[in-house]
């Protein structure tokens, strides 16, 4: 299975050590991280990496480095991870290379402020939703974000995701986003997204 994936724009590829650059870049702006764990330290970013790296289910499951389809310049992150309930962060014990983990996946993403607002996160977002439906066991995406992030709200749902109401995650009740295998095919087939 490619793992490597191609949208109209960018260029999507397993994680690799040598991203490290642009975590270090997205993790410690603040703008970036606002709705989500808050800044990090470089210390830590490339403590991490080793771990953020992993990829389960045969590769399905990970993370992604964003970056120009022609330019090769790095634009950001994005991932399939299995989903928190408790934990503030991804249980990465549950990422194993031949399995893909029980419970919910979400998708997330994080871009340079330089990229927002030009529809790429919407662009990746479908883009890993048709790579989850075609090659992947899951019949469902989720997403959870901070409920004042409207920015990644509109992506969700120009994405094809329903608001679902509330759920825990990240050890806390969010705003509840998911696409099922079905709902996928059906807008897929209306060119709807």
């Amino acid at each position: 299975m490619e793992l490597e994936m191609l949208t109209e724009r960018t260029k999507l590829t397993p994680l690799a050590l040598a991203d490290v650059d642009v975590f270090l870049e997205l993790f410690t702006d603040p703008d970036v991280t606002k709705y989500a764990f808050g800044v990090t330290s470089e210390d830590k970013i490339r403590q991490e990496m080793p771990t953020w790296i992993r990829r389960g289910g045969n590769g399905c499951i990970g993370i992604w480095c964003i970056s120009d389809r022609d330019t090769g310049e790095k634009y950001g992150s994005c991932a399939l991870l299995p989903l928190p309930i408790e934990e503030d962060d991804t249980d990465w014990g549950l990422v194993t290379p031949d399995v893909m983990p029980e419970g919910d996946v979400e998708v997330g993403y994080f871009l340079k402020p330089s990229f927002w607002g030009k529809g790429i996160a919407t662009e990746v977002c479908r883009r890993l939703l048709q790579f989850a439906f075609r090659h992947t066991s899951l019949e469902a995406v989720v997403a959870t974000i901070d409920d004042d992030n409207h920015k990644s709200r509109n992506v969700l749902l120009k994405a094809g995701f329903i608001h679902k109401g509330r759920m825990r995650a990240y050890g806390e009740d969010s705003p509840h986003y998911r696409i099922d295998r079905e709902r996928w095919i059906k807008l897929t087939k209306d060119k709807s997204i």
